[in-house]
């Protein structure tokens, strides 16, 4: 026999999943627009360009996401090789030590991610609300093992409306979460990328 208890758990469970159900069917997902692609005509190539070892690591909140990592690490190589900074470019150790440390790391802007969703659930979408999420990209280069290295920091964002929720300013919509992610990736990676290549002392 269930309980009085029992039957408000069921409840706030049912509810629970009906608002996750719902959130699935309503989210928005946008890229924030103030962070551009840098075109690579822009950086400034090295005189005789040298090879590097790239190594890319995606986190979440300072914490290795190696799902994330995996998705988007051949893009980086790819993006980092077709940027003329590097005669040759792969996951491999270079002989001269050269390495070029990429870390994305996604830290949540918004407070209360959830409990915002929740609500929006429970008012089957009268309420809307945004959720952000910030991320940090670190480069780090190095021209030889014992070099002193040249670090880059650039900072991009992506916004998920969910609900009733206003269209968050300057932000182009994207078709899915994985879009996004692509593309804050490339144009944060472009801007590390073109800073650290007039850094007066990258060579």
């Amino acid at each position: 026999m269930f309980t009085l208890k029992h039957r408000a758990q069921r409840a706030a469970l049912g509810m629970l999943l009906a608002a996750t159900t719902l959130l699935g069917g309503c989210a928005s997902i946008y890229l924030d627009g103030t962070t551009k692609e840098v075109p690579t005509e822009q950086f400034k190539k090295p005189a005789s360009p040298a090879p590097v070892q790239v190594l890319f690591d995606f986190q979440t909140k300072g914490v290795a996401n190696a799902h994330a990592t995996e998705f988007l690490r051949e893009k980086v190589i790819a993006q980092v090789k077709s940027s003329g900074l590097f005669s040759d470019v792969g996951a491999a150790v270079v002989p001269s030590g050269a390495v070029l440390s990429i870390t994305l790391n996604n830290v949540p802007l918004t407070d209360n991610a959830f409990s915002k969703g929740f609500v929006t659930g429970l008012t089957f979408g009268l309420a809307g609300s945004q959720v952000s999420d910030g991320y940090v990209c670190t480069a780090s280069y190095r021209a030889t093992g014992d070099a002193t290295p040249v670090v880059a920091q650039a900072r991009h964002a992506i916004h998920t409306t969910m609900g009733a929720a206003a269209t968050p300013g300057n932000a182009v919509k994207m078709a899915s979460l994985d879009e996004a992610a692509i593309q804050m990736t490339r144009q944060v990676v472009s801007k590390t990328l073109n800073d650290l290549s007039h850094d007066a002392n990258f060579k």
